[in-house]
């Protein structure tokens, strides 16, 4: 795995969750509660613009705490993270900058 690839990963798995979130159809808790609140289509997209905006401050400040490019819970430091090869993924700031194209460049 590269960590273009483990990026990637994260960006789908935020993308699958907002898409979950806001399906009217969808099962899981935030989705009921948003169609509990029944919001119009103006608050719609206003809610959908807010939860986008939280997901993506999540998976972007967490991809970038490992790459010990930002702080998790008021640490910052790098973490040595290694795919199944035993191939380091950080160190080399690659997470950081694949993290900034996916969620808030030209790759998303």
């Amino acid at each position: 795995m590269t960590p273009e690839q483990f990026v990637k990963i994260f960006y789908t798995e935020k993308q699958d969750q907002f898409d979950n979130y806001l399906n009217k159809h969808q099962d899981t808790y935030v989705s009921n509660l948003i169609n509990q609140l029944d919001p119009d289509e103006k608050e719609m997209t206003i809610l959908r613009e807010i939860i986008d905006t939280i997901l993506t401050d999540t998976y972007y400040t967490f991809l970038l705490g490992i790459d010990g490019a930002a702080n998790i819970g008021g640490v910052q430091q790098l973490y040595k993270l290694f795919d199944p090869n035993k191939n380091e993924l950080t160190g080399s700031g690659e997470i950081e900058a694949f993290a900034y194209e996916y969620f808030h460049g030209d790759k998303s």
